[in-house]
C-alpha cells in the first residue's frame, strides 16, 4: 500500500552534530550572559504574551558575589531564607530515603528529583497556610 504516502514528502530523521563529546573542554564563550537585574520584570497581571521574550534569554537574579538584585529580587528576610534552605534540604533527604527504598523494592517506583529542590520549595513557599492546591483532571474528551 504505497498510495497513503504519495503526495506527502518522504520520512527523514535529522540528528544533529553535538558540539561537544565527553571529555572535550566545553566552550561556552559564545552565551550572551546578560548583567544582573538587568530583564524586566512584568505585572503578574500583564498577559503572556506582551513579555514572551523572557522565555528565550536568560533572566539573571544574582550578582557576581551571589546577591539577588534588580527587579527580580524577592527581598526575603533572612529567617525565610532559612526556612526555605532547610525545607529543601529536607527534600534532598526525603529523595534519598525514598530512592534507596525504592532500590530495595520496597516501593514500586520513585523518580528522583535532584537538583530541582528549589522549585518545589519555592512554589510550596508562595501558598499561604490556608491555601488550596488542587492537582489538573486530565481531560476525558478524546
Amino acid at each position: 500500500m504505497d498510495a497513503p504516502r504519495a503526495n506527502l514528502p518522504p520520512l527523514s530523521l535529522h540528528v544533529p552534530e553535538p558540539r561537544f563529546r565527553p571529555g572535550d573542554e566545553a566552550d561556552f564563550s559564545d552565551v550572551e550572559v546578560p548583567p544582573a537585574g538587568s530583564a524586566r520584570r512584568p505585572d503578574t497581571a500583564e498577559p503572556a504574551a506582551n513579555f514572551h521574550e523572557l522565555a528565550y534569554t536568560l533572566v539573571r537574579v544574582l550578582d557576581e558575589s551571589g546577591q539577588a538584585v534588580g527587579p527580580w529580587n524577592p527581598r526575603l528576610d533572612p529567617d525565610a531564607l532559612r526556612k526555605m534552605l532547610r525545607s529543601m534540604a529536607m527534600v534532598r533527604a526525603f529523595d534519598e530515603r525514598m530512592f534507596r527504598a525504592q532500590r530495595q523494592g520496597k516501593t514500586s517506583f520513585y523518580m528522583k528529583s535532584t537538583g530541582e529542590e528549589a522549585v518545589s520549595v519555592a512554589a510550596t513557599m508562595a501558598l499561604a497556610s490556608d491555601d488550596m492546591c488542587f492537582p489538573p483532571i486530565a481531560s476525558r474528551e478524546s
